[in-house]
């Protein structure tokens, strides 16, 4: 008698896991048709590994595979236990990749055409219900081609995959985690990057923006670090790198123009912030209150001069 599917709807998908050698991060990168595939298909944890589940998508994979690798199994042995247990195992698509750099993946003899996965080094890339055989390849070689910091390079391998047609049905969401390769018990440190795309009409063009844009913010980050301290030539480098990367974000503008005003020059500052406050009057508002507390020096004629418009605005 033929195995029966099972009686959730099938999670068709492309993706890939992989380790970067240079770092030992370890990450996982998907898109799909399915609505919110971040809640569904990709796991990761710091100091342990990171997998995907997808067709049919058992979420018990994530929970136990993970398990299975923090208490010492391989990713291999992890995946070939969870396999052993299920009856619908010829349903199922997963990959899973553990801080050693060992991977393994698994597509069922049932999962719906397209469907197939590619190992190399330190990383798999899979897909099912893919409109072109062969989807998985081509992440692999764009993978591998690929230059950049490592979520960048994972972005390049499901641009590849929808180059080649993607989901035969069409795209919606997409999602990447990056974890660190030992975990320390800080969150900040151990999570590296954790972004979803939950319906988009391109999900994998939207989920390049997060990505670019959380390094923005990361530059953000470490500017305020270097004004809380008082190292303000470092501020504004890491402002305006931050800035750069997202030249579309007020606040980012916002920053740079406060570590500018420490660093005095006071005429770079007033023409960045004037251009602000007429696109958008609060800025005007958080100046005050960041005065108040202290980041920006306690001089009441400057923060009135900073607060005027300048000549030729309106």
């Amino acid at each position: 008698m033929p195995t029966q599917p099972p009686a959730q709807l099938p999670v068709a998908t492309y993706s890939i896991v992989a380790r970067d050698p240079a770092s030992g991060h370890l990450g996982v990168a998907v898109q799909s048709h399915h609505f919110a595939v971040g809640s569904v298909a990709p796991f990761a944890r710091a100091g342990v590994g990171a997998g995907t589940i997808q067709s049919f998508a058992k979420l018990i994979y994530a929970a136990e595979g993970l398990r299975l690798m923090r208490d010492g199994a391989s990713a291999g042995e992890a995946l070939r236990r969870l396999l052993a247990r299920d009856h619908h195992m010829d349903y199922r698509q997963a990959a899973m990749i553990d801080t050693q750099g060992d991977v393994v993946a698994h597509t069922g003899r049932l999962c719906i055409d397209e469907a197939g996965h590619c190992l190399g080094d330190e990383y798999a890339c899979l897909g099912n219900m893919l409109l072109n055989d062969g989807t998985w390849e081509a992440m692999g070689r764009a993978y591998e081609a690929a230059e950049g910091d490592f979520p960048h390079r994972l972005i390049s391998a499901l641009e590849a995959a929808q180059a080649q047609g993607g989901d035969l049905r069409g795209r919606r969401s997409a999602a990447m985690m990056v974890v660190s390769g030992r975990a320390t018990g800080d969150p900040a440190q151990d999570t590296l990057l954790d972004l979803r795309v939950e319906d988009h009409p391109t999900p994998v063009r939207e989920l390049k923006r997060l990505v670019i844009l959380k390094e923005a913010y990361e530059f953000n980050t470490l500017g305020g670090h270097h004004l809380r301290h008082g190292e303000y030539d470092k501020a504004i480098q890491a402002f305006t790198r931050a800035e750069t990367l997202a030249p579309e974000e007020d606040e980012l503008i916002f920053w740079r123009s406060v570590a500018l005003v420490n660093a005095g020059h006071e005429a770079e500052a007033r023409a960045l912030l004037g251009a602000l406050f007429q696109r958008a009057p609060h800025w005007s508002l958080l100046l005050k209150r960041v005065a108040k507390s202290r980041f920006l020096p306690d001089d009441p004629a400057l923060i009135q001069r900073l607060l005027q418009p300048q000549s030729g605005t309106s």
